[in-house]
């Protein structure tokens, strides 16, 4: 029979026909069958379904979001995570697996085994640069995990967080091509940026924006959400076919802030953190060596600079504290609560033995939240951090709807035990993750641990190894590039194998290490913590920085007998040392790592490349999808005005005609109770407002609205321009107010919506979505300066959504 032919007996009932082959064919070969000048003297062939080789495994990654080594049970945690522990019991616990540090970073080597920078992936998508390595666009050339078992008749979903594609290619305009659907999976449901409300979340299904089926009154969390589609992914296709293996990508919202879980999780942890984050590592520590997923000799790092000394904290901070973190514990138990739901339901379709289980974080426990925590990680990003006592008097509110909270510096040190530091930076406890591998028919070995040494860009390969599917030479038409990372697979039933991948570079906002055949080398900054660099998270390097870095401030550690970086041997081996760092220099320049940049705000306010040319006036009209931050106007930190077309009926209408941002943070112009009213909150610290003397009439009228700066932004201080706020009817000023200070870098969730506020209220005064009950025919933003009133210099500034 010919190469590409498969032949089946094709029977036929009461002998109409005469049985003949049934012949299918590959797509491109030769037709099999036989053309006659009729049906009757012709034989019929067909192009062949893709179909899997039979018996393949699912493949199923769970990534999970800034959870630390030290915080599932089986990596020592006091906190409850039984399907995680589960796992590990019938599978294999890896205690040497690395990422990069960050998100998008990390979640793009997850899904294409190349690294980071050659994915053009150095930072999150919103600090992209005009450098190959830093632009935010994964290249083509450098297929998805999704796109490669597509070709090998798998159905693909991705279910939870995406970001993987630039901000400022987020909205309804696209371009789609780096959406999930257009990165080879079939079906997509969860969010495309860094972060989401739990409560809230700006929801997208394949290709188009979505609200939440439930309110948080109803009992909605994003998290049963994510399971409930992702059990009715695979459920819809095993109905049809049910051999036909899945590849499900779940990425959590969790654990990333806000923290949001319903309060009994949080409360079943009252007065478990009461002794602190040191007490926190030495029992964790201890717990871990009885595990085995740290060796007998390890000691903790040393106690973080920046974080303080749990018993010097006043008693409120230490009450605050505990609750952050009790508040996070029943976050973490709630996630893996319902992963087991998915998982139980594999168990119930007999899928749960043939498949493939990988689980991984994309980085250490986060600092965002400051060394206080915060109520409103916002308050983090502009530079405005609450009070303590302004924290305290929402301690009951943590982790519900009207907060926005992370927990302090000092339970991220904590979380990543018992290495140093934390996400965004290279030592350990930013890069070494937990990591779990659970395949009943694929391997024999249970309960055991890995030592071996391994990177997020090993996953892929490891996936197509034990599936035996080489690398495809093209996707889509598009020429491939070699893979970065090496398959594990030999590890899985011999714990003495050597690894295969013996050299890994680093680099992460101006941090960086090496790792190769277990020494480490590393290069901190601006130091080894921030109290001891003397400069804040962000600061730029200059040339003669890096001149002074790679003279006196690289780090050496023997990681082989020093598993939490705790003994410095750069001086007494000198030697090794420069060739760490040669070693170092050639990895960035195979993987496309220079320029170093390690800018924070700076990156996160640049011109990047838009799909319309720079324009001043928006026109927006109602039932239109939110607005990513990314491409809606900018009106921070300079003049602008919001001019509404609308029609009021007898009797009057109310709701927004145009809002941006939540509860947390942002701002929003609505008609109640026959007045227009203007509301700017900010970071969820005050409420600025203004409302006009007189009614809004019936009739069509233009309602406007406009901000005059009167002085100049502290963003250093997160404080941005204070203004004159003034409101207009038919043109006729109706109301006017001084707004003292503003937001002044970025609202998170950032998103602009015209005739509706959806999810959170951005102000109390109404309730969301407060739809507008008139006819809105258009609304106008504009930022020229061309005021009614008279304008100040206008001040320009760009911001971003972490």
């Amino acid at each position: 029979m010919p190469v590409g032919i498969a032949v089946r007996e094709a029977w036929v009932e009461d002998g109409q026909m005469s049985p003949k082959e049934f012949k299918e064919y590959r797509p491109g070969t030769a037709f099999p069958g036989v053309i006659g000048r009729t049906a009757e003297e012709s034989s019929p062939g067909w192009p062949q379904p893709m179909r899997a080789m039979p018996g393949a495994p699912n493949v199923l990654f769970i990534v999970l979001d800034d959870t630390g080594y030290g915080q599932f049970g089986c990596y020592g945690s006091p906190m409850a995570t039984p399907n995680m522990d589960a796992l590990a019991a019938d599978g294999l616990l890896y205690n040497n697996m690395h990422t990069t540090a960050l998100c998008s970073p990390s979640r793009s080597c997850i899904i294409t085994g190349r690294n980071h920078h050659a994915n053009g992936m150095a930072a999150i998508t919103e600090l992209s640069t005009g450098y190959p390595g830093y632009n935010g666009q994964i290249p083509f050339e450098n297929g998805f995990l999704s796109e490669m078992l597509l070709q090998h008749g798998y159905n693909t979903y991705m279910v939870g967080k995406w970001h993987l594609v630039p901000s400022e290619q987020e909205s309804a305009a696209g371009p789609y091509d780096r959406w999930p659907l257009g990165r080879g999976f079939e079906r997509f449901y969860g969010f495309l940026g860094g972060d989401t409300s739990q409560w809230y979340p700006d929801l997208v299904y394949d290709n188009h924006q979505i609200e939440p089926p439930a309110s948080p009154k109803e009992g909605y969390h994003l998290t049963t959400d994510l399971v409930d589609k992702a059990i009715s992914f695979i459920a819809d296709a095993k109905q049809v076919a049910p051999d036909k293996p899945f590849f499900l990508d779940f990425c959590t919202g969790a654990t990333h802030a806000p923290h949001h879980v319903p309060k009994e999780w949080a409360d079943a942890y009252e007065g478990q953190f009461d002794d602190g984050w040191d007490a926190y590592r030495e029992s964790t520590l201890d717990r871990q060596k009885q595990l085995g997923v740290a060796p007998p000799d390890a000691r903790l790092s040393r106690h973080d600079p920046d974080v303080p000394e749990w018993d010097s904290l006043p008693p409120d901070a230490r009450r605050l504290a505990a609750r952050m973190m009790e508040v996070y514990a029943g976050f973490l138990s709630h996630t893996d609560h319902h992963i087991g739901r998915l998982l139980d339901f594999l168990r119930e379709t007999g899928e749960f033995d043939n498949t493939l289980i990988m689980v991984v974080s994309d980085n250490g426990a986060s600092a965002e939240g400051g060394p206080t925590g915060t109520t409103n990680e916002l308050q983090f990003f502009n530079n405005a951090p609450e009070p303590l006592e302004e924290s305290v008097r929402s301690i009951d509110e943590l982790g519900g709807p009207t907060t926005f909270n992370h927990y302090p510096w000092g339970w991220t040190w904590a979380g990543n035990t018992p290495f140093r530091r934390w996400k965004r930076e290279t030592y350990r406890g930013g890069v070494s993750d937990p990591f779990l591998v659970h395949w009943p028919k694929g391997f024999k070995a249970r309960g055991e641990v890995r030592t071996q040494f391994a990177h997020i860009i090993d996953m892929v390969p490891t996936v197509l190894d034990v599936l035996g599917i080489e690398p495809p030479a093209t996707v889509k038409g598009v020429s491939q590039s070699p893979l970065h990372g090496v398959s594990f697979a030999h590890t899985f039933d011999n714990p003495t194998a050597q690894t295969l991948h013996h050299s890994q570079y680093y680099e992460m906002l101006g941090h960086r290490a090496i790792d190769h055949d277990g020494w480490r080398a590393i290069c901190p900054w601006p130091g080894p913590s921030f109290t001891e660099g003397g400069k804040p998270f962000g600061t730029p390097i200059t040339a003669q920085d890096l001149t002074e870095l790679d003279a006196h401030h690289w780090e050496l550690y023997h990681i082989d007998e020093d598993f939490a970086e705790t003994s410095d041997l750069a001086t007494e081996n000198r030697d090794k040392l420069i060739e760490m760092i040669a070693l170092w220099y050639v990895e960035a320049g195979k993987y496309g790592v220079l320029p170093i940049d390690s800018s924070g705000v700076q990156r996160m306010m640049i011109e990047r490349p838009q799909i319309t040319a720079a324009r001043t006036s928006y026109t927006f009209r109602p039932g239109t999808e939110t607005l990513p931050a990314a491409v809606a106007p900018r009106v921070i930190n300079r003049p602008f005005s919001i001019t509404a077309d609308v029609e009021i009926p007898s009797g009057g209408a109310e709701g927004v005609l145009l809002c941006q941002g939540a509860n947390v943070g942002g701002w929003t112009l609505y008609v109640k109770d026959s007045k227009l009213h203007y509301a700017h909150n900010y970071v969820r610290r005050a409420l600025h407002q203004v409302s006009s003397t007189e009614t809004v009439p019936e009739g069509r009228c233009e309602l406007r609205f406009e901000f005059e700066p009167t002085g100049e932004p502290d963003i250093a201080h997160g404080k941005g321009t204070p203004g004159r706020a003034r409101l207009y009817i038919d043109r006729r000023p109706v109301g006017e107010a001084d707004i003292p200070v503003t937001t002044p870098v970025a609202f998170n969730p950032g998103g602009m919506t015209c005739g509706a506020n959806p999810g959170s209220a951005v102000t109390p005064a109404y309730q969301s979505p407060f739809r507008f009950t008139g006819t809105l025919h258009t609304v106008t933003v504009d930022l020229s300066g061309e005021l009614i009133t008279d304008v100040q210099t206008e001040i320009r500034m760009h911001m971003a959504r972490q």
